[in-house]
């Protein structure tokens, strides 16, 4: 089924190049609780090798902490739910901002949002491996590029996915294999799971192919975050954070694995 080229409400566009991926997710937010417009954000790439967990992540279940502790990789929990990555300069985020009814017969709820996000990436992925929606992952044959988050409010909803352009393999050992994983990845372990966009397209091609199949979607107007009109007077405070490093210690300090010291005589 191909996306239908009846264009719903208007889209701003925001094409960031590199923004870091904190300051994306607070930008985000700011745009959902504090705007009545759709956006769309594209994030070219972000600065330094981040780990980003969902809303209910907790560390000691998803993070080998004392190498993220050892190496000084920082942790992000998110405001929105799903699983956790490791993003990096060899990552692109598709961000979308909606008000309910945006989109002609949507029902605002994860799994047709969901739904609606395949379809719109089938049109970018025409022709190019074997793309589907495999639970709520995006894969080229088995193998997951694409992780999604969501969050839905009483107006309005997020869909955010970062696409595994390319990564570092030594990145991955900084995560567990969670214990809530998709039926489809069989305990493999991130290597086997996971597979690199560049070896099916170049990055600007993506993007590209990605800006045209919103603009058949949706009336597409190009915006830059500098020119966002911020409603005055409205209080704002994000909810994506930094763990502190104390955080992370307790996590080892509670790890299942942790071996109690000794009482001294």
């Amino acid at each position: 089924m191909a996306v239908s080229q009846t264009r719903n409400s208007g889209i701003n566009l925001l094409r960031l190049n590199g923004m870091p991926i904190l300051e994306q997710l607070h930008l985000e937010e700011r745009l959902l609780r504090t705007t009545s417009q759709n956006w769309c954000l594209v994030n070219d790439g972000t600065t330094h090798p981040t780990i980003v967990m969902g809303v209910s992540g907790k560390p000691v279940e998803l993070l080998d902490t004392e190498s993220v502790l050892r190496d000084g990789i920082p942790v992000i929990r998110r405001y929105t739910g799903g699983g956790t990555v490791i993003v990096d300069h060899g990552t692109i985020f598709v961000t979308f901002i909606c008000n309910k009814g945006a989109i002609s017969g949507l029902q605002s709820y994860p799994q047709p949002i969901m739904s609606w996000s395949s379809l719109l990436y089938k049109e970018v992925f025409q022709g190019i491996g074997d793309f589907t929606l495999r639970e709520n992952d995006y894969v080229l044959g088995n193998r997951k590029f694409g992780g999604n988050a969501q969050s839905i409010t009483k107006n309005r909803w997020v869909h955010h996915t970062s696409f595994l352009w390319d990564y570092e393999i030594s990145h991955m050992g900084y995560l567990k294999l969670p214990k809530r994983a998709p039926q489809y990845r069989q305990a493999r372990d991130h290597l086997e799971f996971i597979c690199r966009m560049k070896d099916y397209m170049t990055r600007s091609d993506f993007i590209d192919r990605t800006i045209n199949a919103v603009g058949c979607h949706f009336l597409l107007r190009y915006s830059e975050p500098k020119a966002i009109q911020w409603p005055l007077g409205t209080k704002f405070e994000p909810s994506s954070r930094l763990l502190r490093k104390q955080e992370l210690d307790e996590a080892i300090f509670n790890s299942p694995t942790a071996v109690s010291a000794p009482l001294s005589p």
